[in-house]
């Protein structure tokens, strides 16, 4: 890891946190997130990179591919 991970406020939580099961609540990631210092580099890191899974920047897979969609971003 490096730079902007460094600072992120779920270093140290578990990841599976940010990987739910289907079903399972996204709130504890989120409330990591809601936080995170380092929130927007995260989101725009999995953006980028077409990171199809996972909580990033507070985002689940699905509001990334809107935020994208809707043209809040450009890569």
């Amino acid at each position: 890891m490096g730079h902007w991970q460094d600072k992120a406020a779920c270093l140290d939580a578990d990841p599976k946190l940010f990987f739910p099961s289907k079903g399972e609540t996204v709130a504890f990631a989120q409330n990591y997130c809601e936080v995170c210092p380092v929130r927007l580099s995260c989101l725009i890191f999995a953006i980028e990179n077409h990171i199809d899974h996972g909580i990033w920047g507070g985002h689940s897979e699905r509001s990334r591919r809107k935020i994208k969609k809707r043209g809040e971003f450009i890569a």
